[in-house]
């Protein structure tokens, strides 16, 4: 069963401005809620009690607002980056706190811009099978393409993952929400700016990345406009 989730609140925003620029992007709120929170919660709701947040642009604003966790049923713990040090980086440096929380090499990840209603207690069977895994494995949850995506990242045939152009079937995108191995961070330096992109490729070419569908409400908030249109169709619906 997953014990810890981290979730990515460390990046500027820069397409978000002027929004982000007096306000973290997670703590942006779409129908009275920050969007930081509703990833709270729902983490909180697949029985997952330990979240690491990482933050860097205006990071103690993170860490105030939400303090300890206790009002929403879990433990908060922040990694705290004088620059964001992008997705792998990032994880680098919250190894330690992923680890003293966890019996499992397994965690969740996923990005505090997003919002959606993917249930994560789906997942935790996905990552007892990862756990038991010789070599380190990583599943993502892919959703149909935005119209600022339109190519998609990864094609996706069966649960199996495949890079674009070396399966059939159409390329979707990756919805910021996966499972992954803290063993294949540990060997990284700390410190670093280091991304995903090489490993998702690296484990996608070995056959250790699985997938799954998605297609419920899935949005990634990356404008002021997309912003109020959530939050337009949230009033509507």
């Amino acid at each position: 069963m997953l014990q810890v989730a981290m979730i990515f609140a460390a990046g500027r925003g820069e397409r978000m401005r002027p929004l982000t620029d007096k306000t973290p992007k997670p703590l942006l709120e779409v129908a009275g809620k920050p969007l930081i929170v509703w990833q709270i919660e729902a983490i909180a709701s697949a029985g997952i009690a330990h979240i690491v947040i990482n933050h860097a642009w205006l990071g103690e604003q993170i860490a105030a607002h939400l303090g300890d966790g206790s009002q929403f049923g879990v433990t908060l713990h922040y990694s705290a980056e004088t620059s964001a040090l992008e997705t792998a980086g990032g994880i680098v440096k919250a190894l330690p706190t992923l680890q003293a929380h966890s019996n499992s090499p397994i965690f969740l990840a996923v990005s505090g811009d997003i919002y959606t209603d993917y249930n994560y207690a789906g997942l935790h069977a996905k990552a007892a099978e990862m756990a038991r895994m010789n070599e380190p494995r990583m599943h993502l949850v892919m959703v149909e393409n935005p119209d600022f995506h339109p190519n998609g990242d990864f094609v996706l045939n069966g649960n199996q993952l495949h890079l674009a152009g070396h399966s059939n079937g159409t390329a979707l995108t990756f919805g910021n929400i996966g499972l992954y191995d803290m063993r294949q961070f540990t060997d990284l330096p700390l410190g670093e700016k280091i991304p995903m992109s090489p490993y998702y490729r690296h484990n996608i070419e070995h056959g250790w990345a699985s997938g799954e569908y998605f297609n419920g409400t899935w949005e990634n908030v990356g404008t002021p406009e997309q912003l109020n249109q959530l939050n337009h169709h949230l009033s509507t619906t």
